[in-house]
């Protein structure tokens, strides 16, 4: 028997999960499709697409089809999407013709963005689909009582954005999304090793670095780390040694536009709502809220206690998953 099945898919830009009721999490991978140029078919999904990145011979390209947390590539996502239903259905046990789906757009993306969301779903095989902001998804994942009137204050910090959102009952009352994220971070250390030791690493080794020596903008005690890249001057491979407050200086910038958005939105908040701020807190959730000292770094900045969620990489997911519930009770609460 074919059975009709409730799915939530956090679409992210570095990694997709998959949510179901009865299973928790089902899938959780990097969204990275390996290709062959010449016949267009996808060989490799997730983990085993990701270790080809930057390892592979000229005719299969190991590509990222979403960036910045929309579409960057249809046909692929589509692709992706099919493949990564039938794995999850299979891990579930289920034999899922047409689930519905609910999936999560960034609060900043487009109409033709969402629509590329919507119409990529429903083309990898689902029924009936709803799209959700990616910070309520988020605030339900981490625990928090997004359907009664308190303020609810998310920093979702992604793999392509920064998603920094007030919730009160069920809905955004002030929000700010930026293209900034875990991808940025990397970049900014690839660059700085280029420019300061004129080395060039991959986006591999530049993820190593920032989970292994990264820091936000703390004092700490310092952290070194070898890594090997290609010297732009021999063209040899080269070793070179990096220390945690170089690392922290070439993310600065980024983490200060984060910081940015986040007092940004926390001025757009009505004044009624200011005070359940200041006793509740801030959530961190999403990959970056794991960076070290960034809790710290940030409740020193906003002078308001920041938690960080119980699952970050997983609270957007199981979000999606749980949402229908909250959709379905705040309708009825309206009507």
């Amino acid at each position: 028997m074919l059975s009709t099945s409730e799915i939530g898919i956090d679409l992210g830009t570095a990694n997709i999960l998959v949510y179901s009721k009865n299973k928790g999490i089902a899938y959780n991978e990097p969204s990275v499709v390996a290709i062959d140029t010449d016949t267009k078919n996808v060989l490799a999904v997730g983990q085993e697409a990701k270790e080809m990145i930057g390892k592979t011979p000229g005719k299969i390209v190991a590509i990222r089809p979403l960036k910045d947390g929309v579409i960057a590539d249809f046909d692929v996502t589509t692709q992706m999407l099919q493949h990564i239903l039938k794995k999850a259905s299979k891990k579930m046990g289920l034999s899922i013709r047409k689930p519905n789906v609910v999936v999560c757009a960034p609060s900043g993306s487009t109409s033709v963005e969402r629509r590329a969301i919507h119409d990529a779903v429903r083309n990898a095989g689902a029924k009936k689909i709803t799209l959700i902001e990616e910070p309520v998804a988020a605030a339900i994942g981490s625990g928090l009582p997004v359907d009664e009137p308190v303020a609810n204050v998310v920093v979702d910090i992604g793999g392509g954005t920064t998603e920094v959102a007030i919730i009160s009952f069920g809905g955004i009352v002030a929000c700010h999304s930026i293209r900034i994220g875990g991808d940025r971070l990397d970049d900014d250390i690839i660059q700085h090793v280029r420019k300061v030791y004129n080395v060039l690493i991959g986006e591999r080794t530049a993820e190593n670095i920032k989970m292994g020596i990264g820091y936000a903008l703390v004092d700490h005690e310092e952290l070194t780390m070898d890594i090997r890249g290609r010297d732009l001057v021999t063209g040899l491979p080269k070793t070179v040694t990096l220390s945690s407050y170089e690392v922290r200086n070439a993310l600065k910038e980024s983490l200060l536009h984060i910081l940015e958005a986040i007092r940004a939105t926390l001025e757009d908040c009505p004044a009624e709502l200011s005070g359940d701020i200041v006793d509740r807190g801030v959530i961190l959730t999403g990959g970056g809220a794991l960076m070290k000292g960034m809790e710290e770094w940030l409740s020193e900045e906003i002078f308001v206690p920041v938690h960080l969620a119980p699952s970050p990489l997983e609270s957007v997911a199981i979000g999606t998953g749980k949402a229908l519930q909250y959709i379905n009770k705040l309708q009825t609460a309206v009507k």
